[in-house]
Order: structure tokens, then C-alpha cells, then sequence
């Protein structure tokens, strides 16, 4: 299928949401409909080694359809929302060079934002102050950073993740030299994507949401999540990483240095998975460009995917 065109600029389909909301199972199906590709917008399936804690797509998953910027980086890079930038929208460009449509396939809302809107690339840099917030981190923590982050600029606070204490920091660097919001100057100073976005969303009811969660959860825990970890350590890589510091990987750690038990931590993983979610819709309700297509325990993502594929090319 010809990937079409919209006053020159050609659109590509955004499948965005949740956590456990089906994501990769909708994108999955609409890929085999559409005879397309899948870039990845998520901020720890890109990381090697991390498979069964990032729910990455299964080997049957990624052998249907071709995948990109998934496992493509050591657990020890560091790599920024600009640099996703550049690697996606070089995707977007070489998929629509094939004559296909291209499929964005995520929930991190700032690696979506990063991709249509672009990213902020400014001047505002001090190593005094930036050394001012290492500071606040090593004594309060990150969580504490965030919430004044939250409070100077919420909507730059809602694209990252509240563990993210690098981009917290840097975001919060540019507010104190600049004296404006980050978001505001991101909107001034970013070039947007070529491309045309058309997203599409599964929308659960949240007691159904959390019980995906749950289930999960176990099943990641009986796929082997605890031994996944302590691979990965055994690999030399620290348990410091920011790779690490998210939900599924952390309170495994926790349960390695013995702060909790193991059923502790998977009740943890299960909690902080829902918090995450509340966190991902809160920012997702933000898009009102975003079609949210009802799901239940009897959906069938062939059939949501063959809607989307129609009300994609009458668009």
C-alpha cells in the first residue's frame, strides 16, 4: 500500500497509550495490514538486554514485522530525546522512501513529543547551577527534584519520567537561567517533523487497565524478570544505571540488596506499573488530536486494526 500524501506532507500513524494497554499487539496487526514497519517510542526498549522488564515484542512478534530502534544500545549509553529525534524521523523518512506507511509504536510521551514537535536545543547552560540541583538530588532525591520541576513547569514535568533525574536537572537548568518554562521555549525554538501524525489510542476502563497490569506483571515474573536482572549485573553493568531506575527493574534491585522480599517487590512492580499509567494518561488526555478506540477483555486488536487501516486512508 502507497503511503499517501496530505498537501505535500505524508502522514504516518501514531499507536500510543498506556502501559499494557495493547500497544504492540494493535501496532503489530496493523503492520501485517498494512504491509509496513514499526518504530519503537519507547524510552527502555531501546536499551539491549532489558527484554522481559520493557515488555519489548516477542521473537514471533519481531520476526512478523520489522521493528526499529529496539535494542540498539548498551544498558551503560546514555541517549537523549534528541538523538531519538534524529534516528526516528530518519526511520519515518526511509519507510516513506519504500512507499510505506510508517507506524510509531510507544508510550513515552516524550520521545512522541520529540519525534512531531521536535526538541529543545537552546544555550541556557551553567555548571553552577546545574551543580546547585546535583546537590538538592544527592541529599532529597529525585523524586524531590521532580516535584519542583512539576511545579515550575508541569508541562515539561509530564514528558519526563519522574526517575529521570538528567533530564529533570536540564530541564530545570534552563527554567532558573532562562526565568521562562521550558515548554514555552521548546514551542519557540524546535523545527517540527515533516510528517504528518495521526494518532490512535486503546482506551480501557481502569479497573480492566489495572488487571492487564497485574496479569502482566506475574507473567513477567514467571518468564524469568528477577534472572533477567541479575544477568544483566553479572554482565558488569552497574545497578546505578539509568536504564535501570524504572519500574520492574528497581524494586528487583531493592530486592537483591535485601530492602524487600520477593513477593514485595512484585506487588511494588504491580503498584508502581498502575501509578505509571495514571501518569501516561494524564499527559495523553493533553493530545486532543489523539482518536481513543474502546477497548475490553474481549478485544480483538485485528479488528481495531483493520478499523484504524480504513480511517486511515479516508483521511
Amino acid at each position: 500500500m502507497r503511503a499517501l500524501k496530505k498537501n505535500g506532507s505524508s502522514k504516518f500513524i501514531v499507536i500510543t497509550g498506556p502501559t499494557a494497554s495493547g500497544k504492540t499487539q494493535l501496532s503489530v496487526a496493523l503492520a501485517e495490514i498494512l504491509n509496513s514497519e514499526i518504530i519503537s517510542a519507547d524510552s527502555r526498549q531501546i536499551y539491549k538486554y532489558l527484554d522481559i522488564g520493557t515488555a519489548k515484542p516477542d521473537p514471533e512478534e519481531m520476526k512478523k514485522v520489522k521493528h526499529h530502534l529496539i535494542s540498539i544500545l548498551e544498558p551503560d549509553q546514555y541517549f537523549s530525546a534528541g538523538e531519538y529525534q534524529k534516528m526516528a524521523r530518519k526511520c519515518l523518512k526511509e519507510i516513506f522512501l519504500k512507499g510505506e506507511i510508517p507506524i510509531v509504536a510507544g508510550g513515552s510521551g516524550l520521545y512522541i513529543s520529540a519525534l512531531v514537535e521536535g526538541v529543545f536545543e537552546g544555550d541556557y547552560k551553567d555548571d553552577a547551577v546545574r551543580a546547585q540541583f546535583k546537590e538538592i538530588e544527592r541529599e532529597r532525591g529525585s523524586a524531590h527534584l521532580f516535584r519542583i520541576l512539576e511545579k515550575m513547569d508541569p508541562e515539561t514535568a509530564m514528558k519526563i519520567h519522574s526517575n529521570d533525574s538528567k533530564r529533570i536537572i536540564r530541564a530545570l537548568e534552563v527554567c532558573t537561567i532562562s526565568g521562562r518554562k521550558m515548554s514555552d521555549l521548546t514551542r519557540e525554538k524546535t523545527k517540527k517533523c515533516n510528517y504528518s501524525p495521526v494518532y490512535f489510542g486503546l482506551l480501557w476502563e481502569r479497573r480492566e487497565l489495572y488487571n492487564r497490569i497485574n496479569i502482566r506483571v506475574e507473567k513477567m515474573v514467571e518468564k524469568g524478570l528477577f534472572q533477567e536482572v541479575r544477568r544483566i549485573l553479572k554482565m558488569g553493568f552497574s545497578p546505578d544505571l539509568n536504564s535501570l531506575d524504572s519500574v520492574g527493574y528497581k524494586e528487583v534491585l531493592r530486592y537483591f540488596n535485601g530492602e524487600l522480599s520477593e513477593r514485595e517487590a512484585v506487588e511494588l512492580i504491580k503498584q508502581n506499573t498502575r501509578r505509571y499509567a495514571k501518569k501516561q494518561m494524564i499527559w495523553f488526555r493533553k493530545n486532543p488530536e489523539i482518536k481513543w478506540l474502546p477497548a475490553d477483555s474481549s478485544v480483538s486488536f485485528t479488528k481495531i486494526a483493520e478499523k484504524i487501516a480504513e480511517e486511515f486512508i479516508q483521511k
